[in-house]
């Protein structure tokens, strides 16, 4: 072997380290650049995370906020000795601006859940039809021009048994066949989205029914007619037309009713009988929708909370998956 032979190897073994060394760089280089990625991604979601935590707080006091109003509502209805609620109090007429620091803002808007028919009155506790309730409801329904589902498959999803009550009805047999297959709940309903499921919905009809209806957790509480839908009011007799529920309403924006006893005194109602029972002048429950925007993030919170008969106000349900619910006119709340 030459002496030029042995003078080429360690040149060779250099070039040969040297192209690991930058081999070890290279793959350096991208597992830093992997884990930087890793660690964006991380901070950005505990980012995301801790906004979407301090959004749900503010959300929580805009509820407290509400249940204030409706402290307040009560202890000055109660002072007037007009235990009435009407749709020109404050908490029903605009949805509240507060603004926060940093640039955001929560909108907190109070809907009366009074003036509706609770679906929950249609199976009274001890597992028997209401027919005040059930009458009321199928008339609604025609008040609304809908014919794809039938009072009776209502009842069927709350009645203990799992026999339909008609051929209009619908139990197992039918919500098994769907696919996935479920069963009716057999019990009250616990939120109003659970129309979705019953047989013959569509969201034409679900879109239709839900302002008028509540799920409400207790019975017997009665419709609000100082707060009840043109639609509602259409529900409480058969013969009752809309040129006389438009007049009802007309009135009622003149003035509230004080007494069921103004209310059934109505000419409208001249003739057809009817009865004080399931009809009130004040509301319990509630929806508190908040809308809060902070941090360049939107957080949206329905609350149904509950008025008991001493003015207590109480949170029953939170309920963070309803988006676009404030639709009344914005009244900014000043910090002073």
């Amino acid at each position: 072997m030459t002496l030029s032979a042995f003078d080429s190897c360690p040149k060779k073994q250099q070039g040969v380290a040297l192209i690991m060394v930058l081999l070890a760089m290279a793959l350096v280089v991208m597992l830093a650049a992997g884990m930087t990625q890793q660690q964006n991604i991380r901070v950005f979601k505990a980012g995301h995370y801790l906004a979407q935590q301090q959004g749900q707080s503010i959300a929580v006091g805009a509820e407290a906020f509400a249940r204030q109003i409706l402290v307040r509502d009560f202890e000055e209805d109660k002072e007037d000795n007009q235990l009435v609620d009407s749709l020109d109090e404050f908490w029903a007429v605009n949805a509240a601006i507060l603004p926060l620091d940093d640039n955001g803002v929560a909108e907190v808007q109070i809907d009366d859940l009074g003036g509706r028919i609770n679906l929950n009155d249609l199976v009274a506790t001890n597992g028997q039809v209401d027919p005040l309730t059930k009458d009321r409801v199928s008339r609604l329904l025609i008040a609304l021009g809908i014919t794809g589902i039938s009072v009776d498959a209502l009842v069927d999803w709350i009645d203990p048994d799992d026999e339909t009550i008609s051929a209009y009805g619908a139990e197992d047999g039918q919500y098994l066949m769907a696919d996935p297959g479920f069963r009716a709940a057999n019990q009250p309903f616990v939120s109003v989205s659970e129309l979705r499921l019953i047989e013959g919905m569509t969201e034409e009809i679900y879109v239709a029914l839900r302002p008028h209806v509540a799920t409400l957790p207790v019975t017997g509480v009665g419709i609000n007619v100082n707060t009840a839908t043109a639609e509602v009011l259409m529900s409480l007799h058969e013969e009752l037309t809309t040129a006389q529920v438009e007049s009802i309403l007309e009135g009622r924006e003149e003035e509230r009713f004080e007494s069921l006893q103004d209310f059934l005194a109505l000419p409208e109602f001249a003739g057809l009988g009817l009865k004080s029972a399931g009809l009130g002048l004040q509301t319990r429950f509630f929806e508190v929708v908040s809308r809060i925007t902070y941090d360049n993030r939107v957080v949206n919170m329905v609350s149904t909370v509950f008025r008991d008969q001493e003015g207590n106000v109480r949170t029953v349900h939170r309920d963070t998956g309803q988006k676009n619910r404030i639709t009344k006119e914005p009244y900014t709340i000043s910090e002073g």
